[in-house]
């Protein structure tokens, strides 16, 4: 079919993939997510094997296996076997020996050591987790990593025990929401490890000032943050429950929470975000614990694939956290998501499990 020259651009079928990928606020088909998806997380790895295998595009040391004629005297006489040199000094010293006509410097072109490359973190992401601390009476990775999950659980817990109900309640009354919100709106500017002095007086040198400190960093963010999403609410729905005759705690228990449970629970899964972010400077307040710790110690003894490894294993909790909290979500809350499929088959399993069992049994 031909369309006229005058004909619209939006009438224009578009069927090249391109066209589709780049469609302004249209979703993506499930194979294109999925392999988006993939590209996210490839992308950046394979930058970062570029940047540690490729030697031409950025290895500015050499791991010297030979450190020529030391007799020859020279300002970069210093070069030794085994050590990490900067290329300018490895060079400056094949001058001098060149100029005395003696054996050169040479070597393996290589990064610094604080940049490990990704096979050196996937093993130590294996080690870590067997091999035994340096010294003892230090705690192992997974102690660590246990430690900072219970930080993150109560610093969390508190805040959201006081934050969403505190937040709904703005969102609801404007009552609320101008005797607490500009207090709120205030603190909240205030970066929360400004608060770790006071919190070690206080609360002494243990797990309390750390989970204080995760308090404080999401407590006052999430208060505002509920009461919008509160304040979404339609208010023909409230309207509407007036009519039938609702009171004020019929409308908040029957109308506002149940209409602002999804974006409530989105909230919750960005603010656990927010908590991980303030890890670190948590547990570094009073005596050091956690994964704080731990990094600490393999970065005075030098071992970075370690670091690495302990950071990605940071970023791999919070998203498989996050996932399926997100999974949680879609069977929670199917209309925000369209998802009745899963949650047919959810029934389906809960369904089939007692038939099984039965089956079991006889």
């Amino acid at each position: 079919m031909t369309l006229p020259a005058n004909a619209p651009q939006s009438s224009v079928p578009k069927n090249e993939p391109l066209a589709r990928l780049l469609g302004v606020r249209k979703p993506l088909d499930a194979q294109a997510r999925f392999w988006v998806g993939v590209l996210a997380f490839v992308l950046p790895l394979l930058s970062w094997c570029a940047i540690s295998y490729v030697p031409f595009i950025w290895h500015p040391q050499v791991l010297v296996s030979d450190a020529g004629d030391t007799k020859v005297p020279g300002e970069h006489s210093y070069v030794a076997v085994g050590e990490r040199v900067d290329l300018d000094v490895v060079i400056l010293r094949n001058r001098e020996l060149d100029a005395a006509h003696a054996r050169r410097v040479s070597g393996e072109r290589v990064n610094p050591i604080y940049l490990q490359a990704p096979h050196a973190v996937a093993r130590a992401m294996f080690t870590a987790f067997t091999t035994a601390p340096e010294r003892d009476g230090d705690a192992w990775l997974h102690e660590s990593l246990l430690q900072s999950c219970k930080v993150i659980f109560w610093g969390f817990f508190w805040s959201a025990l006081i934050g969403l109900p505190l937040g709904i309640l703005c969102g609801t009354f404007p009552f609320f929401a101008r005797l607490f919100e500009p207090f709120v709106d205030f603190v909240r500017y205030m970066p929360a490890p400004v608060f770790g002095a006071l919190a070690l007086t206080v609360l002494g040198l243990q797990d309390e000032p750390k989970i204080a400190i995760i308090f404080i960093g999401t407590f006052f963010q999430m208060v505002l943050i509920v009461s919008n999403t509160t304040r979404s609410v339609e208010v023909s729905l409230l309207h509407a429950a007036q009519t039938l005759g609702a009171n004020k705690r019929q409308l908040v228990w029957n109308v506002v929470v149940p209409g602002a449970i999804p974006g409530l629970y989105r909230d919750m899964r960005i603010l656990i975000g927010w908590a991980w972010t303030y890890l670190v400077v948590a547990e570094l307040i009073g005596e050091k614990s956690g994964l704080s710790a731990w990094l600490y110690q393999q970065q005075r003894y030098r071992h970075f694939d370690n670091v690495y490894a302990a950071i990605v294993i940071i970023g791999l909790v919070g998203l498989a956290t996050d996932q399926f909290l997100a999974l949680l979500g879609r069977y929670l809350f199917p209309w925000e998501t369209g998802q009745t499929k899963l949650v047919r088959m959810m029934r389906a399993v809960r369904r089939a499990l007692p038939q099984r069992a039965r089956l079991a049994g006889t």
